[in-house]
């Protein structure tokens, strides 16, 4: 079928069943109007949340509201991504939006003046039984207290907020809209306009030149404006110090952990515990370099195909198979539920005309959750659904095992199950795998999630402390001393093996996420969890299982690190990275046996 189809004629099989939602639009509209009418109720509570009967009655009514706003937001934007084109669903959506602000800004007036009170009267809040239900929240909102300035300040900082998105929108209009790269040639020899998204598929090539010209480009491209993107990312920089400074933090990394409530040794312990095992990315690297025939790595050859492309043909339907089969580790409770999200019409399956691209897992509490894709019957594919699924999983156990207010876990556990049912996923498969070519096309995708995932994300992460570290000291963060951090990291990461090109000292140039600060990390810190419990289920069976079903249902009714540790990852001592580590390892070994 080379005609994408409109979304009337996909199939209701392969459509998502957002009836679960609402029956029909009139009864969105009716929920619409039952919001409305609550957000006058709830204004009546403004300069009266003194005692533990009015605060309990006041957040049993903001999480009512706040829950029919996620339905009716979450159903028109699905809706809405069904076929972006269609101008009613686009018109629900905006509706949606604006009721959320609307909610929001009624709802604005609750923190503050709970936190006006003194710590003594909020610690009484807190031992109440009238508020018993909300005893986290009142923690929270003790534990930011220190953080949280007089309402004036407060009021000034908000005002500030524009100002402060300025260098991550110059960065984006400078990388997405002004930064133009030359042509280069490709595989045909043709000369081709280089861009961001062709960028990758040129460092896939096969030639070594191709690979190398597009990387030369790219990077000189960067060279050119180093002291624009270096005055940039120095205004983020110091952004983060301003706010650390103005909410009392000790440091710009601790005011980021703060929220998520992750002390910074789980940072630190990251970068050192992947210091120590960086000789087993310096031998991936030479391994590399052997099935490529190269006398030289170079920075340039870290994409290029260590194997003939391995084309893997997987319907929808056995991708489905495959995945439950995979997931027979977990047991009988997770692959039912699974199952019936397979047949519940919680998925929806293929691309059609005006569909959003790409895939994710969403949903709204009181209902299942939904995942939406656009599958492509291939390995990727394959991969995405089980990724997608884990979130899908992670979010029933939570809602089906928690209130409303507890269910919603964190980012920093959000990548775990995910990345866990993609582990076992990867084990089934090179179990099963007889073919030495299929079994080393597997094996290097899955190392290479490894080397992307937890050494370069952690490569990320250490630049970010450097910079912020001496920019706290009163460094200056010239262009030369940017450059410079990133190269060394390079050497150390990537090993003496390796040529490591002068041109890369120029790739923090172009990394988005560092204007979005010490989020990183987390990419590293999950995929070592979930590659922890993966090797804890398979070596040990039901007990580990028990304890990862429960990491499941706990939500984010306790601190991210303590659900963790309770289902036995300790993400603040080495052992999951190590754990990790003892995987990549294992892969690295498959490797070279199957080259002898």
């Amino acid at each position: 079928m080379n005609q994408v189809a409109k979304r009337n004629e996909v199939p209701q099989e392969n459509r998502w069943k957002l009836e679960d939602l609402y029956p029909n639009q009139s009864a969105w509209d009716a929920e619409f109007a039952k919001v409305k009418s609550l957000i006058g109720e709830i204004s009546a509570y403004q300069g009266k949340l003194q005692d533990a009967a009015s605060i309990a009655r006041c957040f049993a009514l903001d999480d009512d509201i706040s829950l029919l706003t996620e339905r009716l937001y979450v159903y028109a934007n699905m809706r809405h991504h069904e076929d972006t084109a269609e101008p009613s669903y686009q018109a629900l959506s905006d509706k949606s939006k604006k009721i959320s602000v609307e909610v929001s800004e009624a709802t604005s007036f609750i923190t503050p003046e709970i936190l006006s009170l003194t710590e003594k009267q909020l610690s009484g809040l807190i031992a109440d039984p009238a508020v018993a239900k909300y005893k986290r929240t009142l923690e929270e909102m003790l534990r930011q207290k220190p953080h949280t300035l007089s309402k004036n300040e407060e009021s000034l900082l908000a005002q500030v907020g524009n100002v402060s998105q300025a260098p991550g929108t110059i960065f984006g209009m400078l990388n997405n809209a002004d930064l133009k790269f030359p042509k280069v040639k490709n595989d045909k020899g043709e000369e081709v306009e280089l861009t961001h998204g062709r960028y990758i598929q040129f460092l896939e090539s096969k030639n070594q030149e191709v690979r190398r010209d597009a990387f030369k480009a790219m990077y000189d491209t960067y060279g050119k404006w180093r002291n624009t993107l270096a005055s940039t990312l120095n205004a983020n920089v110091t952004k983060n110090i301003f706010y650390a400074k103005a909410r009392h933090y000790p440091s710009a990394l601790e005011m980021s952990l703060f929220g998520d409530n992750i002390p910074q040794s789980v940072y630190d312990n990251l970068i050192s515990t992947i210091h120590e095992f960086l000789p087993l990315m310096h031998r991936y690297m030479d391994l590399r370099k052997k099935l490529l025939k190269l006398d030289e790595l170079h920075m340039y050859d870290l994409f290029a195909p260590l194997v003939e492309e391995f084309d893997m043909e997987i319907s929808y339907e056995d991708a489905k198979k495959k995945v439950y089969e995979s997931l027979a580790p977990l047991g009988e409770d997770y692959r039912k539920v699974l199952q019936e999200g397979f047949d519940g019409g919680w998925i929806d399956v293929y691309e059609n005309e005006g569909k959003r691209s790409g895939a994710y897992s969403w949903g709204a509490f009181g209902t299942h959750p939904y995942v939406l894709l656009n599958h492509n019957d291939n390995l990727n594919s394959m991969f995405t659904l089980t990724h997608e699924m884990g979130h899908a999983l992670h979010s029933y156990y939570s809602d089906n095992n928690n209130e409303y207010r507890d269910a919603q876990y964190t980012i920093f556990l959000a990548e775990v199950a995910s990345t866990l049912n993609e582990a076992l996923l990867m084990n089934n498969l090179l179990e099963k795998s007889t073919d030495p070519k299929e079994k080393m096309y597997l094996l290097t995708y899955y190392a290479d999630q490894f080397r992307t995932t937890v050494f370069r994300q952690t490569m990320f992460a250490e630049f970010e402390k450097i910079i912020h570290e001496k920019a706290e000291k009163g460094e200056a963060l010239t262009p030369q001393e940017l450059s410079s951090i990133y190269y060394d990291l390079n050497v150390r990461y990537y090993g003496k093996g390796m040529v490591v090109d002068k041109d890369i000292e120029m790739e923090w140039a172009r990394i988005p996420h560092f204007y979005t600060s010490f989020y990183v990390y987390k990419y590293a810190t999950g995929f070592s969890a979930a590659t922890s419990f993966a090797k804890q289920i398979l070596d040990e069976g039901q007990p580990a299982v028990d304890r990862y079903l429960g990491f499941l249902k706990s939500g984010g009714k306790d601190y991210s690190i303590n659900i963790l540790k309770k289902a036995g990852v300790d993400m603040s001592s080495p052992e999951p990275i190590r754990q990790a580590m003892s995987v990549f390892e294992g892969l690295i070994e498959q490797m070279e046996q199957l080259t002898k």
